[in-house]
């Protein structure tokens, strides 16, 4: 009991600490962040109305907007970008990845997404992906705004890992998702892609150095790895009602994570595995096998990884003289591993 206790008094901190990162984000932030809001509900022109107010509520609904934080917070770090550049570039950046998850939802068959409908379980699928397009239009209109040949080439790029990523894993052999290359692969591609995008943008639009550059691809793409992870551990120990999906979802969907990868390696025996790693398992097995994986010390292991990248994250920004923005930027990082979603 008193173990339990203490994992709970565990959890309480490191969820008012959370708050504490994100209070002190918006105080610092909060009227740019504002107009980074206003700037994703300008959708005047999608039609019909329904639609429009369907997307707004998707676009409304986005969290914590860490990716346009991250923008807000290096461009007050070098200090030198023009506000409404930092707030169209920030603005771009959370928009490409609002489009990202309308096409994912269809792909994955997705119907909920942080408890709500999303929108392809209300639409055509053809309406959802011209939906997406859409969106992804208006992401790359935002960026145009910005006035940077090299923001640009950035931006298409990280569109082409993104979609890269994702035919790759539709066309790579079960064999291969069950290895940590491939792990790393492609949650780079699916995720810490959009984190590298908002660090090394902000650090084009600020002037950065060639030395600034490459610290801030390395926060962006580190930060962005152990998001993911702490994301994949989440899908095996959050609670269905405060993750908005059935827990362990990726693993009945056929999709390999560290978790898995990990309870693999000190479970090789454990007949289910190839059942799960080809995607055919029945209901019950998988119930079987996630709450074993769940139970297991797979889970405290994958945390041990995403702080282990999450110190390198942070390491890569000594190069830059501290400050308040600097700080914020490592209590980020250090929040994304405690966080709970």
């Amino acid at each position: 009991m008193e173990g339990l206790n203490g994992n709970q008094e565990e959890k309480s901190a490191a969820v008012q600490s959370g708050r504490s990162v994100l209070q002190r984000v918006r105080a610092l932030l909060g009227d740019q962040l504002a107009d980074v809001e206003a700037q994703l509900l300008q959708l005047s022109d999608l039609q019909p109305d329904e639609l429009r107010n369907a997307v707004g509520m998707i676009v409304g609904s986005g969290g914590k907007r860490i990716r346009p934080i991250m923008v807000l917070l290096v461009t007050g770090m070098l200090g030198t970008a023009e506000r409404s550049r930092a707030i169209n570039l920030a603005s771009a950046v959370e928009m490409l990845q609002t489009a990202t998850l309308v096409h994912d939802d269809l792909i994955d068959g997705s119907l909920v997404r942080r408890g709500a409908q999303t929108l392809n379980a209300v639409w055509t699928p053809a309406a959802t992906v011209l939906t997406g397009d859409y969106l992804f239009a208006y992401a790359s209109n935002l960026a145009s705004r910005v006035d940077s040949v090299r923001v640009m080439s950035i931006f298409s790029d990280t569109l082409g890992v993104i979609v890269g990523g994702e035919l790759r894993q539709m066309f790579t052999d079960w064999g291969l998702r069950s290895t940590r290359d491939d792990y790393f692969r492609r949650i780079y591609a699916k995720t810490a892609s959009l984190y590298v995008l908002a660090s090394t943008t902000a650090g084009v639009i600020s002037g950065a150095d060639d030395a600034q550059f490459r610290a801030l691809l390395d926060y962006g793409r580190d930060f962005g790895i152990a998001f993911q992870i702490v994301d994949d551990v989440l899908d095996f120990t959050g609670e269905q009602a405060t993750v908005g999906k059935p827990v362990g979802s990726d693993l009945r969907r056929g999709m390999i994570t560290l978790p898995t990868i990990i309870y693999a390696e000190s479970h090789a025996d454990d007949a289910r595995l190839e059942c799960a790693l080809r995607g055919k398992c029945t209901p019950h097995q998988y119930d079987e096998l996630i709450a074993d994986i769940r139970n297991s010390d797979a889970i405290e292991r994958s945390l041990v990884e995403a702080r282990t990248i999450t110190e390198s994250a942070k390491r890569a920004l000594e190069l830059f003289p501290a400050s308040e923005w600097r700080a914020l930027l490592c209590d980020l990082a250090d929040y994304n591993v405690r966080r709970e979603l």
